[in-house]
């Protein structure tokens, strides 16, 4: 399972670094085991550039949780590092986004693959420098293509140095 995470406002942590380092700790609580992460990625406020600046950054997962229990328990995370949801695109503590489960395809009430996250350059730029060979179970693309034709987000770049990649316990 491929998650997207990214914020623009620290909440009650010291900084976006500290929270959303906190919220990967926190997805093996939810049955969610982060197998690699890729490092954090910045961007402008989208769509208004002038809010805050985003630090966005996928993680590989591995669950047992079919696709509407794994995307519920990302909500509960959220929840718990006080996202609030309201309005759309509006600056947020955290938001947990199921990007890919596995090869599933779904097409109702819940959408995987996420029905955008391949157009924005910081969810396929994460996901490039973690799997650059995986590829879109509807495009038939891999993770670096698509972030090379990404339109959205553009300015986003890694945060210092390339990421890194974290093994679960490590």
């Amino acid at each position: 399972m491929i998650v997207a995470l990214g914020c623009n406002l620290p909440g009650a942590y010291t900084s976006r670094e500290a929270l959303l380092e906190a919220a990967v700790a926190a997805l093996p609580s939810e049955g969610l085991e982060v197998i690699a992460r890729s490092g954090w990625w910045r961007s402008a406020a989208w769509p208004d550039p002038d809010g805050p600046e985003y630090l966005n950054g996928v993680a590989l997962v591995r669950t047992a949780l079919p696709p509407a229990e794994a995307l519920a328990a990302l909500h509960r995370i959220e929840a718990r590092f006080g996202r609030a949801r309201g309005e759309a695109n509006a600056a947020r503590t955290l938001d947990l986004d199921l990007v890919a489960h596995g090869r599933t395809v779904l097409d109702g009430d819940l959408i995987v693959p996420h029905p955008r996250a391949h157009d924005r350059l910081f969810v396929m730029g994460p996901l490039a420098e973690l799997a650059p060979a995986w590829v879109h179970p509807i495009l038939a693309q891999t993770a670096s293509a698509l972030a090379d034709k990404a339109s959205v987000g553009r300015d986003a770049r890694p945060e210092g140095a390339s990421g890194e990649q974290t093994r679960s316990g490590h």
